[in-house]
């Protein structure tokens, strides 16, 4: 997904408070480092990976563990290069979750919440708490942090202050000005993740990190692998499956990004539904809130009001009530925060406070949507999950396209004034990745020939990976199989009865819903 302030996926970042108390001793890379982190020689056979107990270290940040969840923690070295033999590898973070109650065990299910940038060891932490016991009874659930993620040698090349401007600039930049201070960002963090890592950031790519998750599998002892992959890990497991068809026992993926854009004028097709999907997505909560029976906090018209506190915030920055906050309500704070509740209908009441209340003046409750969004934490540190996004979306992109600043802005103009709220920022994203210098491995395509059937989840009213780009996808893999949510907000699984049934049906006993099933809201 593209790095633009709607297309950044949030995650919780929480395991990055074990970076001091897991497993991985002496393998585990200085961040710092201005190459890739080598740690030894890669190794000519996959060795069964050693996990240690970490349950006490997980619970002791205050995690609720109410299904008595036992967790492991380690590292599983990945060679930097698959393309030399006697390439170097880099630790990468692993953590399985196990169910206290398995019968019948069936293997791993691994697991990715998307992004890029977000952390598939959060994930499976997430996820061993709500997914379906029926599931958990039969799978541990692993979670690993892609190369450049989390704890997996980060990537880190944007400062604290870099990314404050970015969620604090101008969200709608449409005048010479605005658009050249949007794009000094890119050409900045650009600029410092070059000298920071070289050539060594195109080691960050996707394509690469499907091979990892083969290597993960064969560690793991799983003849085949079985997938759940959200967003950005629809993208992953679809890369897994063109590279490794017949290793695929069950793969799910939900909220498919649309796998075709690779040409210039695709890319630029594609940001633009990215926007569209964006505004249908507002309207959405729009008409959630005008139609409670308690009344609507920001009143008749949503979209006005949050107009008019876009011109009211950039006039006057708003205040926080929250002690010791010296960040202010500009309009790109206001805007982030909007973003942030369109992943979750669970956060629209949320948004609609928070609204209100910094049109009253206090915008603590909009920073907080922020910094739930961005992994700000307490300490005004973020964690790696923009600079892994830009870093991984930029390795896998195109060599030949690129976006100049003069192409930019009429585009901006135009989508600016088609989609009001989200347009020109989708515009600007365009240009991320211009200005990047480090080597790339464009995503393959992917029909995954001889793959098991893959199935595909695609929600009618996701406002970050739209529809069509879970029809494209089941339609370009040759086994693809399309299940359809008619619900609100970004993922569907498992959220509603029918689709949790058909899901746990493949991921369990291997038995494929009819494709192109429809499950209602």
């Amino acid at each position: 997904m593209r790095a633009s302030r709607g297309l950044l996926a949030a995650a919780s970042g929480l395991l990055l408070a074990l970076s001091g108390c897991t497993s991985g001793d002496s393998d585990e890379p200085d961040s710092g480092s201005s190459s890739a982190a080598p740690s030894s020689t890669a190794p000519a056979e996959v060795e069964p990976i050693e996990l240690q107990d970490c349950t006490d270290d997980i619970l002791g940040l205050g995690v609720p563990n109410p299904r008595s969840i036992a967790y492991e923690c380690g590292y599983l070295d990945v060679p930097i290069s698959y393309e030399e033999a006697d390439s170097e590898t880099l630790p990468m973070f692993v953590l399985r979750a196990r169910f206290p109650g398995q019968t019948e065990r069936i293997g791993s299910l691994v697991v990715n919440p998307g992004g890029p940038g977000g952390s598939g060891a959060d994930a499976a932490l997430d996820l061993s708490q709500s997914l379906p016991e029926d599931v958990l009874r039969r799978f541990d659930v692993i979670g690993f942090d892609p190369r450049g993620v989390g704890l997996t040698t980060p990537v880190e090349c944007f400062t604290d202050a870099q990314k404050d401007t970015f969620f604090s600039d101008e969200p709608r930049p449409t005048t010479p000005e605005q658009l050249d201070a949007v794009l000094a960002v890119y050409d900045d963090v650009a600029a410092g993740c070059a000298e920071e890592y070289g050539d060594a950031l195109g080691a960050f790519n996707t394509t690469d990190t499907a091979r990892d998750m083969d290597r993960l599998r064969e560690a793991l002892g799983d003849e085949q692998l079985t997938y759940l992959g959200y967003s950005y890990g629809t993208t992953l497991g679809s890369t897994y499956a063109e590279l490794f068809p017949d290793r695929v026992r069950a793969l799910v993926l939900d909220a498919a990004v649309d796998p075709d854009p690779a040409t210039k004028d695709e890319i630029q097709a594609d940001a633009e539904a990215d926007a569209a999907a964006l505004e249908a997505g507002f309207d959405a909560f729009a008409a959630n809130c005008t139609s409670l029976i308690s009344g609507c906090p920001v009143g008749d018209d949503p979209r006005l009001f949050v107009n008019d506190l876009l011109t009211q915030a950039g006039t006057a920055p708003i205040a926080s009530s929250q002690a010791g906050e010296t960040r202010q309500g500009t309009p790109g704070i206001v805007l982030t925060a909007v973003v942030s509740a369109m992943y979750d209908p669970g956060s629209w009441p949320q948004l609609s406070q928070a609204l209100r209340a910094a049109r009253d003046g206090d915008a603590a409750g909009l920073l907080s949507l922020v910094d739930s969004y961005a992994q700000r934490l307490d300490d005004g540190t973020y964690s790696n999950l923009f600079d892994a996004n830009l870093a991984i979306n930029c390795a896998d992109a195109p060599e030949d396209v690129s976006f100049t600043p003069e192409e930019i802005a009429p585009l901006a103009a135009d989508w600016g004034a088609r989609y009001p709220l989200f347009g020109a920022d989708a515009a600007a994203g365009l240009y991320a990745c211009t200005p990047w210098e480090a080597p790339r491995t464009p995503l393959p395509e992917r029909d995954a020939a001889g793959s098991a059937p893959i199935l595909v989840v695609g929600n009618q009213g996701d406002p970050v990976t739209p529809l069509p780009g879970a029809v494209d996808m089941a339609e370009d893999l040759e086994s693809g199989v399309l299940l359809t949510w008619q619900g609100q907000g970004h993922t569907a699984y498992p959220k509603t009865d029918c689709v949790t049934g058909a899901v746990n049906a493949y991921l369990i006993d291997l038995v494929v819903p009819q494709d192109g099933l429809v499950c209602p809201a």
